[in-house]
């Protein structure tokens, strides 16, 4: 109760992906009862990009706030600590150490900064108020994807016990939350004793019956796991239907060339297992080195075959210290921007077509802020009328499309 009391007085700042923003939640607990006051700023490095928000964030975060400890950490913090110490008043926590309390004890006693009476003055970066809970599954990755550096600032994979994540669930749902989405680095390598993702999904079914509705985050589709899962969403309707896949191409030479273990065959085969009932999301890669047009008409062919209703499409970022950032053929930029807007231009074409398609029927929804609510396709309902509370589980009718977001009225 003391560190739930004491929560405001450590703000954070996640950048990047929903596994930052968890690990965020968890450091601030802990630090919440031993500091008076602190920032912390959880760090991306998925892309030049995010590394270079990632550091102005932290700049600006300290002229603002002199006399605050802040403390960085993440990906980008560990890939270029250099970039981070050499900011006033903030102190590096490598992702090795970022869980560990003792790491930021040892920070702030070896601090070049006098933060005898620390305050924050702004901090304009509210927490999100979420509707639904994240739990981390894992951590880590034991693959060797050439593009990816996230593997190398994150180390190998590391299940977390069922017991934990049994705890964590029930935690959750006594706390309010109706919706849990089962998160990590490489979620579908998930094994420990005995266990694999599917089996966690199908306990947490059976032994937290307040569950209403399970969703797992980011998902490879080379693993096994996938036919179980989809397996789950057919037998059991709190496992919501609808997977984002992390596909980053449809043609089976760049995907070589990435040293992803699926293939666009692979992907036909989950699709056509899945059934006209789920639907599917993609991450994808534009610009990969030696990525031809002909080679990236192959992607477009595959999302033209298999329909995915959205596709979260980014131009291919060359990270120090990975394989793809020494391959010849590299692409021009421009080039790959054209086509994150061309292949996200069909997606979005297919996404209307299948909400259209539902317009009319009633579907059960999770209510967020404003009178916002996600359907079990992971797509959002402006609710009219009058205001909902947050975490409701409500059916509502879809009455029509406005941009990507249905209009809904409650029964």
């Amino acid at each position: 109760m003391q560190a739930e009391n004491k929560k405001n007085n450590i703000k954070t700042l996640s950048l990047g992906c929903r596994l930052n923003a968890l690990e965020a939640e968890k450091i601030q607990s802990f630090l919440a009862p031993a500091l008076d006051c602190a920032i912390l700023v959880n760090t991306c490095a998925v892309t030049a990009e995010a590394e270079r928000q990632s550091g102005q964030a932290v700049r600006k975060l300290a002229r603002e706030n002199p006399t605050a400890p802040i403390f960085v950490t993440g990906c980008a913090a560990t890939r270029n600590a250099d970039l981070f110490a050499n900011i006033p008043n903030s102190m590096v926590i490598p992702n090795a150490n970022k869980m560990n309390p003792d790491a930021y004890a040892d920070a702030l006693a070896n601090a070049p900064c006098d933060f005898s009476a620390p305050r924050i003055l702004k901090f304009n970066h509210p927490a999100p108020k979420l509707s639904k809970q994240f739990i981390q599954v894992q951590n880590g990755c034991n693959h060797d994807c050439t593009y990816c550096v996230t593997r190398l600032l994150r180390g190998a994979a590391v299940s977390f016990s069922y017991d934990d994540i049994l705890t964590d669930a029930r935690q959750a749902v006594e706390n309010g939350f109706y919706e849990i989405v089962l998160t990590g680095v490489d979620t579908a390598s998930y094994a420990r004793d005995g266990m694999l993702i599917s089996d966690v999904c199908a306990g947490l079914l059976r032994d937290v019956p307040g569950i209403q509705r399970l969703r797992i985050s980011s998902f490879d589709p080379a693993s096994p796991q996938v036919f179980k899962i989809i397996d789950l969403m057919h037998n059991d309707k709190r496992m919501m239907p609808h997977m984002h896949l992390s596909m980053q191409s449809g043609s089976d030479e760049i995907l070589r060339a990435m040293r992803r273990r699926h293939t666009a065959d692979t992907v036909r085969k989950i699709v056509q297992y899945a059934g006209s009932e789920i639907t599917f999301s993609w991450d994808i890669i534009c610009g990969f080195p030696g990525e031809t047009d002909e080679l990236f008409r192959k992607t477009l062919d595959l999302v033209r075959e298999t329909r995915p209703i959205k596709i979260h499409a980014f131009p291919f970022s060359a990270r120090p210290g990975t394989v793809a950032a020494g391959m010849s053929n590299q692409i021009n930029r421009a080039v790959a921007k054209q086509r994150v807007h061309e292949i996200s231009a069909i997606a979005d074409k297919f996404r209307s077509e299948f909400m259209t398609s539902h317009i009319g029927q009633f579907v059960p929804v999770l209510v967020e802020e404003h009178n916002a609510a996600r359907t079990p396709h992971d797509i959002t309902v402006k609710i009219n009328g009058a205001p909902i509370l947050p975490r409701t589980i409500d059916t509502v009718k879809l009455i029509g499309v406005c941009g990507d977001e249905y209009i809904g009225e409650c029964e």
